[in-house]
C-alpha cells in the first residue's frame, strides 16, 4: 500500500503515521525527518534548507522530489510506504505521479485555532533534545536534565500563522486534486489521538 498523509502543521501527521507504519508494516518517510537530518549534519542542502523552514517556508520541489524518488526505491518500501510532508504542492504532486502510484491520501483535518495552541505550546530542552507541552508540562526546565527549555523560532505563535497561510496557498488545492482522482478520504483530527488513529487504520484496511 502507498499513502499520503495531508493536513496542516500541528495536525498529528507525524504522530499518526508512525503508528499506521508499525500496524502495517510499511516504511515511514517524512520529507521533515530528511531535512532535519541534513540540517543536523550541516550539509549543504541542510544549510540552504534551515532559513527557509524556520521562516515557515517551503523547501525548493526539486530538491525535496529528488530526495523522495530516491528514498522510494529502498528496500524497506518494497511492500509500501506513507509520504508525511510530501507532496505540498500540486506539482509535486504530479512528479509523485511519475515516480509512484498512489493508493489513497488521509487528510486530518483540524481547525487553524487549535493548530496554533497546539504548536506555540510546544517546548524543547536546550540540553538533550526532549520535547514538551505546556498544558501538561509547566516548568521550564527539563525533567530529564535539568536543563532550560526554549520554543524553536518556527513554533513562535507568529510563525505558525505562517505556516498555516503557506499550508493553505500551497497544498490546500492537494485536497481537490486527491479528491478528483477519488483518492481522498478526509478523518477529523480534532479528537484524541487514539479516535484519529482508529479512523484511519479502518480507512487503510478498506485499500
Amino acid at each position: 500500500m502507498k499513502l499520503v498523509f495531508l493536513g496542516p502543521p500541528g495536525a498529528g501527521k507525524g504522530t499518526q503515521a508512525e503508528k499506521i507504519c508499525e500496524y502495517f508494516g510499511i516504511a515511514h518517510i517524512s520529507t521533515g525527518d530528511m531535512l532535519r537530518r541534513e540540517m543536523r549534519e550541516g550539509t549543504e542542502l541542510g544549510n540552504a534548507a534551515k532559513a527557509v523552514i524556520e521562516a515557515g517556508g517551503l523547501v525548493s520541489d526539486d530538491i525535496i522530489i529528488g530526495m523522495v524518488k530516491n528514498r522510494v526505491n529502498e528496500p524497506d518500501c518494497e511492500n509500501g510506504f506513507l509520504l508525511d510532508g510530501f507532496p505540498r504542492t500540486i506539482a509535486q504532486a504530479e512528479a509523485l505521479e511519475g515516480i509512484t502510484a498512489v493508493d489513497m491520501a488521509v487528510n486530518i483535518d483540524v481547525p487553524a485555532g487549535v493548530l496554533v495552541d497546539r504548536i506555540s505550546g510546544r517546548r524543547m530542552c536546550s540540553g538533550c533534545g526532549a520535547g514538551y507541552h505546556i498544558s501538561k508540562y509547566t516548568r521550564d526546565t527539563c525533567e530529564k536534565c535539568g536543563a532550560p527549555l526554549y520554543i524553536r523560532d518556527d513554533d513562535k505563535p507568529e510563525t505558525v500563522l505562517n505556516r498555516i497561510s503557506v499550508y493553505n496557498d500551497k497544498t490546500q488545492p492537494l485536497i481537490d486534486f486527491y479528491d478528483n482522482k477519488g483518492l481522498l478520504k478526509n478523518v477529523d483530527g480534532n479528537r484524541t489521538p487514539e479516535e484519529v488513529l482508529a479512523d484511519i487504520k479502518a480507512l487503510v484496511e478498506s485499500i
